[in-house]
């Protein structure tokens, strides 16, 4: 399994939200009303008009406070529940590009019922826009079929965010892994074996984001306990004629 991939070491990222601002810059997306709720991270969630977004979570350790910074994107599942979901409902809904492994939504994910293509996603990322599609971030995949890098890993002054080829970009993350062992013992790659968009934290992933790792691994059943998935639901239309 080739293609590409993102490797974000969070001990270098300053949340700085150039990134952020890449993505919606990038995608045309519009403003996200907001207001302060007592935190710099802004907007307080992903939504239909933000693909991105660097969280951030302040942590109280043996007295000091401390910051936990996490630019929250898709991580392009090599194997997308989402998918499975979405086109349980609708063919050719989604795309997973063969070259790079992106997992792009179409416009016709607004025929898939978007509390379970939400429920099926081990990360929480899909969000709705204002036409009623599931929408997420695309890994740039118009740019980098042009011979470009995403817009986010792009804008990046840190280096914080990499892109490149997947194998190039695994041996890059276990490489800086194990430069910061010492001086992290907890350090670790996020679901590294399952995702094309690879975190590098340095504490307990919860510390940064409850969906920092994934809920259940992806590639395996899920979606709102005791609900019918698409795929399921087709499935058992066909065999009783439903």
């Amino acid at each position: 399994m080739a293609g590409k991939s993102i490797f974000i070491d969070t001990t270098r990222c300053t949340a700085c939200r150039g990134c952020q601002i890449a993505c919606k810059n990038w995608n045309q997306n519009g403003v996200s009303a907001t207001k302060n709720t007592g935190s710099h991270q802004n907007p307080p969630d992903l939504d239909g008009n933000t693909f991105k977004l660097v969280r951030f979570n302040e942590v109280e350790t043996d007295g000091k406070i401390g910051w936990y910074f996490f630019p929250d994107q898709c991580r392009h599942c090599l194997d997308p529940p989402c998918k499975d979901t979405i086109e349980g409902y609708v063919n050719d809904s989604v795309i997973q590009d063969k070259s790079t492994g992106a997992v792009v939504y179409t416009e016709k994910t607004k025929e898939a019922p978007f509390d379970e293509v939400k429920s099926s996603c081990p990360y929480d990322i899909p969000r709705q826009n204002a036409r009623a599609q599931s929408v997420k971030c695309t890994m740039c995949i118009d740019r980098i079929s042009n011979g470009l890098i995403p817009a986010c890993v792009k804008v990046c002054p840190t280096s914080a965010m990499n892109f490149g080829e997947r194998d190039d970009i695994l041996k890059q993350a276990g490489e800086r892994l194990a430069a910061i062992k010492q001086k992290y013992p907890k350090a670790q790659l996020l679901d590294a074996d399952q995702v094309r968009v690879i975190y590098l934290v340095t504490d307990d992933p919860k510390k940064y984001h409850k969906n920092a790792v994934a809920s259940v691994m992806p590639g395996v059943g899920r979606g709102a306990p005791g609900k019918l998935t698409g795929p399921i639901k087709r499935i058992l239309g066909t065999v009783l004629g439903a």
